[in-house]
């Protein structure tokens, strides 16, 4: 994780925080748009997301879906949670109708796929900070409009606690148990206790099998 020392006193600019596994391309848009806007941190996983939210209080955060330790659709909840008035933008490779309208029901602002121009994220940056909202034209807006009115989110669909899709991702992505209460600060009994649940509920029963639906369910790419 990487934070940005530039002074607040001497920038009064608004305050970007970006969170994106592919280090080059998260310094790529650190360069786009520092002339315009303060970029406070750069970070390459969930986890650290959460941290430097809470430590650098930026007014946005821009983040992927896909990202390790914690996906960016969990990330932007908690972020919302904790601090309401912050702006969210996704910028990710997902073109997905269904994910589009969760990441807005999820609090985000903006959503704009990678292959947008930069003019296009700028643009979006610019609208969330109006509270207006931005959706990529190579998405159907149409229908994601019509997702949000159908309502029913991920989160209900699977009835997963946020707990329990958090150890479903670390899961997924191969941690052990042991592993897993580390970055949680949880007991291995406690993980076990909810990877038994988790897989109660969503009648798996192997390993593959909790892959399989952490893949289906973009908790990992």
């Amino acid at each position: 994780m990487k934070f940005d020392a530039a002074s607040a006193g001497n920038h009064p600019k608004v305050r970007l925080l970006i969170a994106d596994d592919h280090t080059l391309l998260a310094e790529a848009c650190k360069n786009l748009l520092e002339p315009e806007f303060q970029v406070v941190g750069v970070v390459n996983n969930g986890r650290d997301l959460l941290r430097a939210a809470e430590s650098l209080k930026p007014d946005i955060v821009i983040l992927d879906i896909a990202m390790p330790q914690l996906n960016g659709l969990d990330a932007a909840e908690q972020i919302k949670r904790m601090m309401p008035s912050c702006k969210l933008v996704f910028m990710t490779m997902n073109m997905e109708p269904d994910v589009a309208a969760e990441a807005f029901r999820r609090g985000a602002s903006a959503y704009v796929v990678k292959s947008a121009t930069a003019a296009e994220l700028v643009t979006a940056i610019r609208r969330a900070l109006r509270s207006e909202s931005h959706l990529s034209p190579l998405i159907t807006k149409d229908t994601v409009d019509f997702l949000l009115r159908k309502g029913g989110s991920f989160s209900e669909e699977k009835r997963l606690t946020p707990r329990q899709s958090e150890i479903l991702q670390l899961l997924a992505e191969g941690m052990s148990m042991k592993e897993i209460a580390s970055v949680l600060n949880l007991k291995p009994g406690t993980v076990a206790f909810h990877k038994y649940n988790l897989m109660q509920t969503l009648g798996v029963r192997t390993n593959a099998g909790l892959l399989q639906y952490a893949i289906k369910h973009h908790l990992i790419s």
